[in-house]
């Protein structure tokens, strides 16, 4: 059967080893629970040869407002055979037909390929990465109060988060909250909510992902606790225009990795705040 022939099949929960393997041939960052999340509130497209996955890709909808397209993977004695625009053309038709907006996180070399399928830039972060923090970070105002997440707050951190984000992703918060403990933060001044910080654990480093912020005072306060308690590798995926914040953590050792393009198909006006987005859960998530 040739290659166009084979059929696209959805990722069953058995099958998340094969789902693994391809993340680590790639050297990617995601672990089973990132797999478990597409399982439960979105959907992963699977290609096999035999029994086993050989390619994959998953879409996550928000709300009626947008649904991302992550985890193209394909295995490297399979990879030029057309695999991955099959299931990319698959993810595109399904989210258009249900009248969301498909969006996706490009690194430079994705972005040549989404551009000819109707994909247009909004806007830009780059990945800093340490593994040796150096330095402390300074600067974050008095007045600024870091707290662990608890039960009580929660509800407001959701709706804190939606009205930065443009759309609700409780759902998807919910699932990160936990995972990194360190990082279940948020920030307040005079008791209203300024901030909000999670973060998950990964194959090869610690993300800290979504950072919502009122203002680099507040965004730098809640990195401040969570790295002091984090050791070994760190991914933050920070805004481009986010300069200040940027500089103050190369100073304390973080190093740029990789810059992505946020691609939303057929419109380039994004739907979130550029004011309170400071990093992204990450290009698989948003």
């Amino acid at each position: 059967m040739a290659r166009s022939e084979v059929p696209i099949g959805r990722l069953a929960p058995t099958e998340l080893p094969d789902a693994e393997a391809l993340v680590a041939q790639a050297g990617w960052n995601q672990v089973a629970a990132d797999w478990q999340t597409f399982l439960a509130l979105g959907t992963v497209y699977a290609i096999r040869s035999g029994a086993r996955v050989i390619a994959t890709a998953a879409t996550l909808p928000y709300g009626r407002t947008c649904a991302w397209i992550s985890m193209v993977l394909v295995e490297s004695g399979y990879r030029r055979q057309g695999l991955a625009t099959r299931l990319l053309r698959r993810c595109i038709d399904d989210i258009l037909a249900t009248g969301l907006v498909p969006v996706l996180d490009a690194t430079p070399a994705g972005r040549t390929v989404y551009r000819p399928l109707g994909f247009a830039d909004a806007w830009g972060f780059t990945r800093l990465t340490s593994s040796r923090r150096t330095l402390a970070l300074n600067g974050a105002a008095g007045a600024i109060e870091v707290q662990s997440i608890n039960e009580a707050v929660w509800p407001q951190l959701c709706a804190y988060d939606a009205a930065a984000f443009g759309v609700d992703r409780s759902a998807l918060l919910a699932r990160l909250r936990g995972r990194l403990p360190a990082a279940n933060l948020f920030a307040a001044r005079e008791g209203r909510i300024t901030g909000l910080l999670l973060g998950r654990e990964g194959r090869t480093a610690s993300h800290l992902g979504p950072l919502i912020a009122e203002d680099d005072a507040t965004a730098l306060a809640l990195l401040q606790r969570a790295l002091a308690a984090i050791d070994g590798e760190v991914y933050i995926d920070l805004a481009d225009s986010k300069t200040a914040l940027r500089a103050a953590l190369q100073a304390c050792g973080f190093a740029p990795q990789r810059p992505f393009t946020r691609m939303l198909h057929g419109r380039s006006a994004r739907f979130d705040d550029p004011r309170r987005t400071y990093a992204v859960i990450g290009p698989e998530f948003g």
